[in-house]
This record gives structure tokens, sequence and C-alpha cells, in this order.
């Protein structure tokens, strides 16, 4: 039986340890490096390509903003009138209604449809019949998939004048039926139950996940010094979730102008206007229908530029409170 004799390296040895001996490795080049690496970054590279494509090439259309463009004149001919457009967003009374629209649903939606995805991932994780936890998270999951024209035509459906609901109201309880869809009020609940209804169960996924990495002993010395389910839920479950929490609201708050173009645009109408019209929408009406190119953009980067505010102020402050944030 040969024995391997394993060669040291004098400069691992442990007299060049002992005595200080400045250590040299021989670095790799950038070139060997993206040679050895060049699988991993041929999987990345169709996702650097797209972002390539859709996300930064197309970021030198935000010149607009600072133009007045002409379709006609040409993106390079057209004058440049610097600011203009900007200060026209403070001097629009449509715009400063269809800012406030964007914040109260936006609003509206983290502090009503953002806690219902933690509630219901906590009522899916007390569940032990694993098939029946399974069979409740794909229905749950089920309203995701569908796209907004279909949600937007089942709300139609059951809330038009002849619709189920005001069928009951009317044939039932002998009331008045209620015109949901032109009524400007119920706009925003109406939405926010949608989005409720559309997308808490897919919100459970990372938070299912937050929970699955909890250790079980925890909850067994939880049940040992005689806590109850609640008391486990609110001072092991909570806590696990909180940097979960933290960091998809940091998220969401980049988006707060942001409240989702098919959806509201779907459910506009002539009687519901002025409440509903969001900076998407009004986006859209100025920058394709008005052909207010130039405009349009500025909207479209002084809500990125909020956007990107928020993200920041919100970090900042999740570190302030030991959290660690998304950078």
């Amino acid at each position: 039986m040969k024995l391997k004799v394993k060669k040291i390296d004098p400069l691992d040895s442990p007299l060049a340890v002992s005595n200080n001996i400045p250590i040299k490795r021989k670095k790799n080049s950038l070139k060997s490096k993206l040679w050895r690496d060049r699988y991993l970054l041929l999987l990345i590279f169709p996702g650097v390509l797209y972002f390539l494509i859709y996300r930064y090439i197309p970021m030198a259309g935000i010149l607009l903003a600072f133009k007045d463009y002409s379709p006609f004149r040409g993106f390079a001919e057209s004058p440049w009138v610097g600011l203009k457009y900007f200060k026209l967003i403070f001097e629009d009374a449509e715009v400063i209604q269809v800012i406030w629209n964007t914040l109260q649903i936006s609003m509206l939606q983290i502090f009503f449809a953002f806690p219902i995805s933690i509630v219901l991932a906590l009522m899916l994780n007390e569940i032990r019949n694993q098939v029946y936890k399974r069979f409740l998270q794909s229905i749950v999951y089920l309203p995701h998939f569908l796209s907004w024209v279909v949600v937007v035509g089942i709300t139609v459906i059951f809330l038009r004048s002849e619709g189920l609901i005001n069928g009951v109201l009317v044939n039932f309880l002998d009331l008045n039926p209620i015109p949901f869809l032109t009524d400007p009020t119920l706009f925003k609940p109406i939405v926010i139950l949608q989005v409720i209804w559309k997308e808490s169960g897919w919100g459970t996924i990372l938070f299912l996940a937050a929970l699955s990495g909890i250790s079980p002993h925890l909850y067994e010395a939880a049940v040992i010094d005689g806590a109850s389910r609640l008391r486990q839920m609110w001072h092991i479950t909570l806590p696990a979730l909180k940097s979960t929490i933290v960091i998809l609201l940091i998220l969401r708050l980049g988006n707060v102008m942001d409240s989702g173009f098919e959806q509201i645009f779907l459910m506009l109408n002539p009687f519901n206007m002025e409440t509903g019209n969001v900076l998407d929408t009004y986006v859209y009406f100025k920058g394709i229908q008005q052909a207010n190119f130039s405009f349009a953009t500025a909207v479209g980067l002084f809500k990125g530029i909020i956007g990107l505010i928020l993200v920041v102020l919100a970090n900042r402050l999740a570190k302030k409170f030991g959290e660690d944030g998304l950078y």
C-alpha cells in the first residue's frame, strides 16, 4: 500500500506563519475568472440582456421631459426647454388632484391589503394537515393568475345595476339599487377590495418561506413554558417575520406613486374620473391620447424620483430601528 505524501507550500508552513513572512499568492486574472465562471455567466446573460434592452437603454427617453418634443422635428431637433414641464406639474390643478388620488389609493393598499397577506400567512401556518394546507394555498394563489381584465369583468357582473348584488338588494331586501360603479365615493373601496382578493394569497409566499425557517425547538420550549398558541405567535412567529415585513414595506413604498394602470384604467368612467384618475392613467391620457409626450415624460420621471426618495428614507429609518434594510 502506497502512502500519498501531500506537498506543503513553504509559505503555508508553521515556520513562515510564526515568523510573519508575507504570503504572496498568485492572483487570478479577470480573464481566467470569467472563463472559470463561464457557465454561471451564461445563465444570467438573458436576464442582463433583458434589463439592458428594456430598462436601461429606454432611459435615454427621459430627455423628452426637458425638451419640447415634436414628432415632426424628431428627438435631436426638438428644442431644449429645461424644467418647463416640471413647473407645469405644480401649476396644473388636475395634476395635484391626480397625485392626491394616487397617494390615497397607494396608502389604502398599504394599510389594508398589505397586512392581509401577513394575517393569511399566519393562518395558513397554523394548519397542521398538510394536504388541506396545500389545497387552501392553491385556492388563495389562484386569483393572482387572473388578468385585471377578468377581475374587473367579474366586478362589473356583480356590481352593475342589474347585477347579482343589486338583484339581492331589490328582490330580497326590498332596497333601492346602489350605483357601485358610478358612485365616486365607492371607487376606492372597490379597488382596494379587488387588490385584496387578487393579490393577498400571492403575497403570503415570502412570509410562509420566512416562517419555514423558524426552528421548531423554539415552539417546543414555549410549550414547555406554558405559552398558548397566541403567545407563540406573538413572541416567536411575528418577530421572525419582522425583517421580511420591513423589506417588503420598503419596496412597497418605492411604488407608492404607482397604483396600477390596468386596474384603474378599466374601472374608470366619466362619473368617477375625478376621484379615480391616478398618475399612470393621467400619463396615458396626456401622453398618448393628447400627444403631449414631454409633459407625460416629466410626470413619469417625477413619479420615479419620489419613489426613489421614499425608498432611501424608509431604508434609513429601518436601519435606525435595528433592521438590515435593503442595502
